[in-house]
């Protein structure tokens, strides 16, 4: 595939589970003597809090734009053979994963160099939407890195979108 980006990203509708060997078989090549990889999974609790689910919505077009987006600044950072991203939508019980990440390159600081930055891009600018089911009630999530650049003054999307969030007001 010389002089071509090697992409594959998914969103997955409700109820599809994420097969982490396609997407590893995916950026799996001889010329790269790396793969990273990194694997977000429904964990069962968050600050004190029992969680049963977590639930995820998207603007799925822009969500495939932004990430495409991603993959290319990771590709202007880093000599990076092939890239697999999947992230589903809708419920997502403990224990399942509902990101995944793969990268190859021919060396391993790319990779992982590489795998971190996507993913902490994602979550910083990709419109997908997080809501955190607890067993006494349930809660719209915001990303961490998407609030360090909200409270630095950055506004710039990842699809060169220049967005305004609203202060949230408090019960």
């Amino acid at each position: 595939m010389a002089g071509e980006d090697k992409n594959l990203i998914e969103i997955l509708e409700e109820n599809n589970l994420i097969d982490i060997v396609k997407y590893i078989n995916y950026v799996h090549a001889p010329q790269s003597g790396a793969i990273a990889t990194f694997s977000g999974t429904t964990r069962d609790t968050f600050q004190g809090k029992t969680v049963l689910e977590l639930r995820y919505e998207a603007y799925v077009p822009m969500a495939i734009r932004c990430i495409k987006s991603i993959c290319s600044s990771a590709r202007s950072s880093w000599n990076l053979s092939s890239i697999a991203v999947a992230h589903r939508l809708g419920i997502v019980p403990v224990g399942e994963t509902s990101v995944f990440i793969a990268i190859s390159a021919v060396h391993r600081a790319d990779a992982l160099d590489a795998c971190k930055f996507v993913i902490d891009e994602i979550k910083a600018s990709v419109p997908i939407w997080k809501k955190e089911v607890y067993d006494n009630g349930e809660v719209w999530k915001e990303n961490s890195e998407f609030f360090g650049r909200r409270e630095s003054g950055a506004e710039k999307g990842c699809c060169g979108i220049k967005v305004k969030v609203d202060d949230q007001v408090g019960d």
